[in-house]
């Protein structure tokens, strides 16, 4: 059996006096309330994308957040997974199947845009393994000889859509009239989701064509629609909490993000591929040198898991298209 692993909580004290006789068992019922809301909380957010130390600073490895399998310390290992963030729902899953079956095989998830993963493993951070959410960045790793040869596969496809609150009462009915909206939810251009989205509006004519559509601010992407107010996110799961938050009333996504919200949120248009681009999401093994032949093998077995017709059918349950089995 696996279990998941929480992060220490530290009690708040609120300077508050009750007297004991009338309030001991309002203050256990409290109590109780909190630590079970506390850690449902970290339960839900384990695989948020949280800062990792660098290789040397990580001196309590086996101290951090993730899904293990087996009680037999001294046969643990564990692996680090940096993934996209439009992944992190239908990974957890699939870490969990794994463990199940893997004794002592513990995997740690660090969630978040495609480029700040690439960043932080230029910078030496630990990781067994990446699952872009483009080809870019996997392309820019691969150029820098961090990627294990023969590991790379493009194993998932994908589509943009723009979204909004079910609520909302929005009037937008596709990308080419975002300037109807009174505020959108856009990712940044080194994110992936940011630079699909700015292509569809060089492809749309709506922006000026440009070299590099990363280098496409979001306030040029606002004067072309005349002003509109674009929150810039920094990824694609915060664009999409922006939209069911109500705090922007537009937002582009994944079709894959919107699994479990389809009670709260109505697709506005599903970008065509000829717009964006194939949207391909690469996985590979990273390079790491301090990884013993156990920490090798795990990671191996879990790539190769990914790719199986297991993981490929719950993939699709999730939104994805397969790109191979």
């Amino acid at each position: 059996m696996h279990d998941i692993k929480l992060p220490g909580n530290k009690k708040k004290e609120n300077g508050s006096i009750c007297h004991p006789a009338r309030n001991n068992i309002w203050l256990l019922l409290l109590f109780v309330v909190c630590l079970t809301g506390s850690l449902a909380a970290c339960v839900r957010g384990w695989t948020a994308g949280k800062e990792r130390q660098p290789r040397e600073d990580r001196a309590d490895h086996g101290q951090e957040n993730g899904i293990q399998s087996g009680e037999n310390e001294t046969e643990q290992t564990e692996i680090t997974v940096f993934l996209a963030a439009s992944l992190q729902h239908a990974m957890t899953e699939l870490a969990e199947r794994f463990c199940d079956t893997r004794p002592g095989v513990r995997i740690s998830f660090n969630a978040d845009s495609s480029g700040k993963l690439l960043t932080q493993i230029r910078e030496g951070f630990v990781c067994d393994l990446f699952f872009s959410a483009a080809e870019r960045q996997m392309d820019e790793l691969e150029a820098e000889g961090l990627v294990v040869e023969g590991s790379r596969k493009n194993v998932l496809g994908n589509q943009l859509v723009l979204v909004t609150s079910k609520d909302s009462g929005s009037t937008v009915r596709g990308l080419s009239d975002l300037g109807k909206a009174q505020t959108v939810a856009l990712a940044g251009p080194g994110v992936p989701a940011g630079r699909y989205t700015r292509q569809a509006l060089v492809n749309l004519g709506i922006v000026e064509e440009t070299g590099d559509v990363s280098a496409i601010s979001t306030s040029r992407i606002s004067r072309a629609f005349g002003g509109v107010i674009i929150s810039e996110q920094e990824n694609v799961s915060r664009v999409m909490m922006a939209v069911l938050r109500g705090d922007c009333e537009v937002g582009t996504v994944y079709l894959s993000d919107i699994y479990g919200y389809e009670d709260q949120i109505r697709i506005l248009e599903k970008a065509d591929q000829k717009l964006t681009g194939d949207i391909i999401y690469p996985v590979c093994l990273v390079k790491n040198s301090g990884a013993d032949d156990r920490q090798q093998k795990a990671a191996r077995d879990f790539l190769q898991y990914i790719l199986s017709e297991e993981a490929g059918n719950i993939f699709q349950q999730y939104g994805f298209g397969i790109l191979m089995r």
